[in-house]
């Protein structure tokens, strides 16, 4: 039986976890590479700016809404379980396999990433670079497979560390009172476009930078307070990533003109080329390699709780539910790994990140809709956090999320077409596992 002990997730995780988790899991490169992208579609400091604070609140009124639902259901898997109890067994197997999906393409990316960085510093490794990213997949793997607390630990000090590295290029941008290099001249080509459709495709980049920022609640059923530390997590989480964001930007905007910023590729590394000198290139690099070491981390553990959540509830293999001793749910762990193995090897991302980005405004939409729901048909419930200011920050979060989801239509119909395809696929495929779990019954 899946509710046996031997199958039971262990509540070893706590507050410092969880907002390790997170900012591990949001903060990656994203932020060194966007900044240069964006100042070229906006052409202005302040819509800049701005634009950077609105994804933030985006993501601040979701994790309210997340808030509750994760303390009202603190379950293995996060959101499909909110979706599941709103809206039944399909709409929870749907979300919860595009759900997976979303997040075990990282690990894969993420260990093909780290091997092209380590092998600017030490150009000697070029031709190993498939070889170092399975060897880091085996690693993280070998790692949890040891126990949920080595890789909390992990999470713990890269997370830290990571942070510690955002702030020295913050404060050493801040210090900087060099010459300012002469403005390259704008290029107004992209500002054709028009400003709105300029807005929203900067926004989904930005959007694009802050996910990962629910990550805490794959993790609620192991945690050992979730009705206070999900909560506290969430929001001391989620406001720190804004401010680093916001931060970053207006550090580089002080070394750099906008015109400059605009025109590059890599803002830290230009940035950094200017304070550092020489060394410039290796400090983006390491910093880099710091970020991407702790989001990989956190990216090897959120599949896992997913698919062993999807196990239970008869959506995959009931062997889905097997936790070691260390608390590592080691089929799922495996499962996903080999998963990753197979996209390390194939190397083609693009479709699977246009794929991503629409279902995660999918899952998260549907989650935001499940809070209403819920409150509707479950009112007496136990809600141990209630969301502030319900139904209006709700409500705001479903109509920002079906506005980006139909720019994402607009601008990409291709994966919404992959979409609609996989979701009438699915339903069969659902009928069959659900009688395959009713005779075992």
């Amino acid at each position: 039986m899946s509710d046996s002990k031997q199958n039971q997730l262990k509540k070893t995780l706590g507050l410092s976890f969880n907002i390790a988790v997170l900012i591990g899991g949001t903060i990656g490169v994203g932020i060194l590479r966007t900044p240069g992208t964006i100042a070229g579609m906006l052409d202005n400091y302040w819509l800049i700016i701005a634009s950077w604070l609105f994804g933030g609140i985006y993501v601040l009124i979701g994790a309210n809404s997340y808030a509750e639902l994760a303390t009202m259901l603190p379950k293995a898997g996060g959101s499909y379980n909110y979706i599941k109890r709103a809206f039944g067994d399909y709409a929870g197997f749907l979300s919860g396999w595009f759900d997976y999906i979303t997040n075990a393409i990282p690990p894969a990316f993420y260990c093909i990433v780290i091997s092209e960085y380590l092998i600017i510093l030490f150009p000697g490794l070029e031709s190993y670079s498939t070889v170092i990213a399975i060897s880091l997949l085996i690693a993280f793997v070998l790692l949890h497979l040891s126990g949920v607390k080595n890789g909390s630990t992990i999470q713990q000090i890269t997370s830290f560390l990571k942070v510690i590295c955002f702030v020295c290029l913050v404060v050493a941008c801040f210090m900087y009172s060099g010459v300012q290099l002469a403005p390259i001249p704008k290029d107004n080509a992209a500002f054709q476009l028009g400003l709105i459709f300029s807005f929203f495709k900067s926004l989904q980049l930005i959007i694009g930078t802050y996910n990962g920022w629910n990550s805490v609640c794959f993790f609620a059923e192991e945690n050992d307070d979730p009705s206070k530390n999900i909560p506290k997590s969430l929001y001391s989480g989620v406001l720190l990533v804004i401010a680093i964001y916001v931060l970053v930007n207006v550090a580089f905007f002080h070394v750099l003109s906008l015109e400059n910023v605009a025109k590059s590729n890599l803002a830290a590394a230009d940035v950094a080329n200017i304070i550092f000198g020489k060394n410039g290139a290796v400090i983006v690099t390491v910093i880099s390699i710091f970020s991407l070491i702790s989001i990989l981390n956190a990216f090897m553990m959120i599949p896992p709780r997913i698919l062993y959540g999807l196990s239970r509830d008869g959506f995959f293999t009931q062997k889905g539910t097997n936790v070691n001793k260390g608390g590592t749910p080691i089929t799922a762990l495996l499962v996903s790994s080999v998963f990753s193995l197979f996209l390390i090897c194939i190397g083609s991302f693009e479709v699977l990140f246009s794929f991503a980005a629409f279902t995660s405004i999918i899952v998260w939409g549907l989650a935001y809709c499940s809070l209403i729901k819920l409150r509707n048909s479950e009112p007496d419930l136990p809600r141990p956090y209630r969301s502030v200011w319900y139904p209006w920050t709700t409500i705001l979060a479903i109509i920002a999320s079906l506005a980006l989801l139909l720019g994402f239509i607009f601008s990409d119909p291709k994966s919404f077409v992959i979409i609609v395809g996989i979701t009438i696929i699915s339903y069969p495929l659902f009928l069959i596992l659900k009688r395959k779990r009713n005779d075992n019954l």
